[in-house]
């Protein structure tokens, strides 16, 4: 390959040379060495995860190719470089991922098939990597994605979890979790780096040097050390171009074994020291119910935040020598509160270990951070009690209290006097016990602040950022979400991205404005049935892995209905069953009517210590019970809950989805990927005017979206006049009958008291407006049902959302954030 060096073509341009191409002799070759010298069989003997191996080990050799190429171009033109702090990298597979984007899947398909071997049945032996848990790690792995195929010269910096969030099991109806120990086998992307290791602090005292307080100087001693070791894996661009780094930090014991307790017998208080440090790194989201959980979960973030920004500030130092031109040179982008102690962390680097100034620190600081907020929960914007962050982080504490009083002087020169806005403003929250608010700390350190839909950064301004967009105006910007079309339309749906090469180019893959063509042709006869066979095999494939797993036939020309996001009540799975319920009842009642038969999917899991979405777990999974056992239904409806809710199977489930629910209380849901995923692959969706719906209801237009419910306005003014939703219970005999047999145990006879509590709480405290929008919401369903009798107009409307979403790329994001936030160079797709 020819080792060209990148040339910047303008301020925010990258010329590239082209990935070369590969033939299927020369993969075939590079397989049967790996299977040699790597993985250490012969063919005779190899098993299918041995082929595995090998294949992943050939593929990552071009990948490492081209990873250093990137890398020494990086450094000789001294791009200016983005690191994305992110407690969750929800990766997925890589195999396919690399391939595809390398293009290569051709002929390595005819490679392997020369050795009798199936790419299909090989790429389902490697595991998801469980870094992360839904749509906030998504997201981050979509970036990556872009940021290398955008040449972006960026890392990613995470934890490199051994058991990830958990493995969903079933049991008797109840979720249960188990570890996903993704690791078990190895993970043949990554490489371990010993040599990148960091000392991360916890604990201990600060002290103070020197006379006065121009010359004071602080050292923080710290009780507790524990090593940061790096993991690299390489994450490549589409087609090849360029190739970013993921960083993964592994917890470590300075010292893995007291020896000398060792010999004294004490084997388990030998290795004690390793079983604390290596906590930090066992699991995503431990339960914060203790506090116990609180403490793992603030040393998570600070250990991650801690050994990222020593390992740019080490890159930094190196490359161009003064800390001052940090911010000309790295940009620090923070996915959401978690990484929020990093603002305090470059502080005590720049104030402490480089003698800036603090009014100099801190302009650098500012200058260099973003921080994109993704929910307005207050569970997720966090916060931490201060005698926990005074223990187990002193001199960051001392660093907060030094920033908000700055930060609240800075407000009163304004002229914010107003002791309620300054006590909104502050970073440390009085009421209640004192608590560190993470979000604000982001907030007050970083020069721009972003939403992630139209609607949620409006919101943003108007309710839980209000006055601090007061005290530092001109931050908040609206970045929207997207996903990587790679993954999510390439991938996993090649049949429908085939169509569109044949119809409308290549190019449609990779240019909103070439995609939309396809659209044009939304009403010739020919199009509508190549997309609705495509689609039709999809859904056989969905439909077979019902069968294989939940032991559940479909028909795969019923409409598949599906929900498929993390349990919570605000994303309204309550509002599903309920109508399910409707459905079911409905169906009975009239049998002379013409339902509409549809497959209604649910799929997702409930945080380990939500009580509430676990049971509305089992409450789906009694109702599919119910429902698929009962032969007066004749078919016209079945209910399915696939459990472990991941990457890959999210990959079959949204190619075959013809009705994609997205149905939030309005207001709640930042953006939504799902929306924009289903949505690409040509699924119409019914949902609320709720996060990037908003945007897809604008692209996609009103005769091919259904909207229901209140808006956003609406929720805070019928809130303001109180939750309890008996009245509306009462006017609503549909919503009645099926809050009644939940009730009553109809669902449920073995526990029949089990869902008194969750109606009682829908009766009287209905914050989510789940019996407010329940009329409006099976009205919008009916509607539906007419809509796809007409399968014509139907399929119509599926071809004109593939076409006009391409807005949504996840590509048009960060070209955004590049030219507007981190002021990046990048590589525009032409």
């Amino acid at each position: 390959m020819d080792q060209q060096t990148p040339q910047v073509t303008s301020a925010n341009t990258i010329a590239l040379p082209e990935m070369r191409r590969y033939t299927a002799e020369e993969l075939k070759a590079a397989v049967l060495a790996k299977l040699t010298y790597a993985v250490g069989k012969n063919s005779i003997a190899a098993s299918q995860r041995d082929w595995f191996l090998s294949v992943a080990f050939a593929t990552r050799d071009i990948v490492v190719e081209r990873w250093i190429e990137s890398t020494t171009a990086t450094y000789q033109d001294g791009r200016k470089r983005v690191y994305y702090l992110s407690l969750e990298f929800l990766i997925g597979r890589l195999l396919y991922d690399a391939m595809t984007n390398l293009g290569i899947v051709e002929p390595m398909t005819a490679a392997l098939s020369q050795l009798g071997l199936d790419l299909a049945a090989i790429r389902k032996m490697e595991s998801d990597a469980a870094l992360g848990n839904g749509g906030l790690g998504r997201l981050a792995a979509c970036f990556m994605d872009s940021m290398a195929t955008l040449s972006i010269a960026a890392y990613g910096y995470g934890i490199r979890y051994d058991n990830g969030l958990f493995r969903q099991i079933i049991r008797n109806g109840w979720q249960q979790e188990a570890p996903e120990d993704w690791l078990a086998h190895g993970n043949p992307w990554e490489f371990e780096r010993p040599e990148v290791s960091y000392a991360i602090g916890f604990g201990g005292w600060v002290e103070a040097v020197g006379d006065g307080e121009e010359s004071m100087r602080h050292i923080w001693h710290p009780a507790e050390t524990i090593e940061a070791i790096a993991y690299d894996t390489p994450m490549v661009g589409w087609r090849g171009r360029h190739v970013n780094t993921l960083r993964l930090w592994s917890a470590r014991a300075v010292d893995a074994l007291k020896l000398d307790a060792f010999n004294a017998g004490d084997y388990i208080g030998a290795l004690s020291d390793t079983v604390r440090a290596e906590t930090i790194s066992k699991v995503l989201y431990p339960s914060d119910a203790t506090p116990a959980g609180q403490e793992l979960r603030l040393r998570q973030e600070y250990f991650f935040a801690s050994a990222s920004l020593a390992d740019l500030v080490r890159r930094h130092l190196k490359q161009h020598g003064d800390i001052r031109s940090l911010p000309d040179h790295a940009a620090v982008q923070l996915n959401d509160t978690h990484p929020a102690i990093a603002v305090t962390e470059l502080m005590r680097i720049l104030v402490d270990l480089n003698q800036l100034p603090w009014e100099e620190a801190w302009d650098v600081t500012r200058r260099v951070f973003s921080y994109t907020n993704h929910t307005l929960l207050p569970e997720a914007l966090e916060s931490w009690p201060v005698p926990l962050m005074e223990r187990l982080l002193p001199r960051h504490m001392q660093i907060i209290y030094l920033i908000n009083a700055v930060h609240l002087d800075a407000a009163r020169r304004k002229g914010l006097s107003d002791p309620s806005v300054l006590a909104s403003i502050s970073l440390i929250d009085e009421h209640g016990g004192r608590r560190v608010r993470m979000g604000s700390v982001a907030f007050v350190g970083s020069h721009k602040i972003n939403g992630v839909s139209a609607l949620h950064t409006e919101l943003m301004r108007q309710t839980v950022f209000r006055d601090l967009d007061l005290a530092c105006p001109g931050r908040i910007v609206n970045k929207t979400n997207g996903i990587t079309f790679r993954r999510w339309l390439i991938e996993c749906n090649p049949r429908l991205a085939n169509i569109i090469v044949a119809t409308a180019g290549e190019k449609a893959l990779e240019n909103p404005e070439v995609l939309r063509q396809f659209g044009k042709l939304a009403d010739d006869a020919s199009l509508q049935e190549h997309v609705a066979l495509a689609r039709r095999a999809n859904k056989l494939s969905l439909a077979r892995y019902m069968a294989e797993t939940l032991n559940l036939r479909v028909d795969p020309d019923a409409m598949f209905d599906a929900q498929v996001k993390r349990i919570h009540e605000y994303k309204r799975q309550l509002l599903n069953i309920l109508e399910t319920i409707a459905r079911y009842n409905a169906i009975r009642a009239n049998p002379t009517i013409d339902f509409a038969p549809r497959v209604k999917i649910f799929s997702g899991k409930a945080a380990a210590s939500y009580v509430q979405a676990k049971l509305i777990i089992k409450l789906a999974i009694d109702v599919a019970r119910v429902v698929n056992s009962d032969p007066t239904v004749r078919g016209l409806l079945k209910v399915a809950f696939l459990p472990n809710y991941n990457v890959s199977l999210a990959e079959t489930i949204m190619p075959a989805v013809d009705l994609s629910e997205q149905i939030s209380t309005a207001g709640m849901e930042a953006s939504g990927t799902g929306n924009m995923k289903m949505a690409l692959n040509g699924a119409l969706t019914v949902g609320t005017l709720d996060g990037a719906n908003v945007e897809l209801k604008q692209l996609v237009g009103d005769d091919n979206i259904f909207i229901f419910g209140m808006t956003a306005a609406e929720v805070e003014s019928s809130r303001a006049g109180g939750i309890d939703s008996a009245q509306r219970i009462a006017a609503s005999p549909i919503l009645r009958e099926a809050l009644d047999e939940i009730a009553n145990g109809v669902f449920s006879p073995d526990d029949r008291a089990r869902y008194a509590g969750l109606v009682e709480n829908l009766t009287h405290h209905d914050y989510f407006m789940v019996c407010s929008d329940f009329d409006a919401y099976w009205a919008t369903q009916l509607k539906i049902d007419q809509a796809w009798r007409d399968r014509k107009r139907w399929v119509r409307s599926s071809i004109v959302n593939t076409a006009n979403v391409g807005w949504f790329s996840s590509d048009r994001t960060i070209a955004e954030y590049a030219s507007e936030i981190w002021n990046a160079p990048f590589r525009a797709l032409t």
